[in-house]
């Protein structure tokens, strides 16, 4: 079995990633082994001191590392256009969009009125990734990387009106999560950028905090049994973010069974997340609702 670990990283000195949801699990553990291997890091998220507070934790084995926060509430689209300007004037190029922020078990709806989950998990990122594109197509191997889940496997997704809620909230958003991926790096054809996905198996991260005890108790049990812990969930996206051999399109998980467990590899998707129809009319409602049209000239 492959056990490709942090250690495979190459020198990220001088690159320039912007994480998404990194005060803490997933994003956290993703930016702090980014700035250990030299990337300066941004940590993009919605409570700046809890940012600055990991800043904090990420220099304290690394003071060399070079940490910058921005104020990102991905359930407002003001918020989106806001922290894009604010990355935007301080960097002329981005090597790495990692789109990790995600939430489950969360009711109601964001601030422009769309389902919470649907809001945050896919159509927040949809719009930084659009309006942060020139940046990461003027890198010399831009790469954007967007965290999905197992759970997409359940996830519904009407062919003809994307935005129509079916099914599991969670699920939806994680397989339109993948469906973006797919499209997105099939528009990229023509740049130096690629688009690929990860998702981190079973790991005890605070995701679950607003789920349900029903849902919560027995996935942080399994996270805990399987011994995945945040940075084991990271390795995917570290991966699928660091590793020359990846390429546009390849979805990147744990090798174990049924891909809770065990180092990353490249695993495969849903036939529904490939679903070219589904990729496309996504993409087009998802312009429609976020207002921000992708230019790849």
């Amino acid at each position: 079995m492959n056990r490709w670990t942090d250690t495979e990283i190459p020198d990220q000195s001088g690159r320039i990633a912007v994480v998404t949801g990194a005060n803490t699990g997933l994003g956290y553990e993703t930016a702090r082994v980014l700035a250990e291997h030299g990337a300066i890091v941004v940590l993009a998220c919605r409570d700046t001191d809890k940012a600055k507070d990991a800043a904090d934790r990420i220099r304290t084995p690394a003071p060399d590392a070079t940490i910058d926060v921005a104020e990102l509430d991905l359930g407002a689209l003001t918020s989106v256009r806001e922290a894009a300007a604010a990355i935007r004037d301080r960097y002329n190029r981005i090597d790495l969009l990692i789109n990790n922020a995600g939430v489950t078990g969360l009711t109601g709806t964001t601030a422009d009125g769309f389902e919470i989950q649907w809001g945050i998990n896919h159509l927040g990122h949809f719009a930084l990734t659009g309006l942060l594109l020139d940046r990461i197509v003027a890198a010399p191997a831009g790469r954007i990387v967007t965290v999905s889940s197992i759970g997409h496997r359940f996830g519904r997704i009407d062919a003809d009106d994307p935005a129509v809620p079916t099914g599991n909230a969670y699920a939806r958003s994680k397989l339109a999560n993948l469906l973006f991926t797919y499209e997105l790096d099939r528009r990229l054809a023509n740049t130096r950028a690629i688009a690929a996905a990860a998702h981190p198996g079973g790991a005890s991260t605070e995701i679950f905090r607003y789920s349900p005890a029903c849902f919560r108790l027995p996935n942080l049990a399994i996270a805990r049994l399987f011994g995945r812990t945040p940075a084991m969930g990271a390795l995917p996206t570290l991966r699928a973010a660091t590793d020359p051999d990846v390429k546009g399109g390849e979805y990147y998980g744990p090798a174990g069974l049924f891909e809770i467990q065990g180092y990353p590899v490249r695993v495969e998707s849903s036939a529904r997340s490939r679903d070219v129809r589904r990729q496309g009319r996504l993409w087009d409602v998802s312009e429609e609702l976020t207002g921000v049209r992708y230019s790849f000239g």
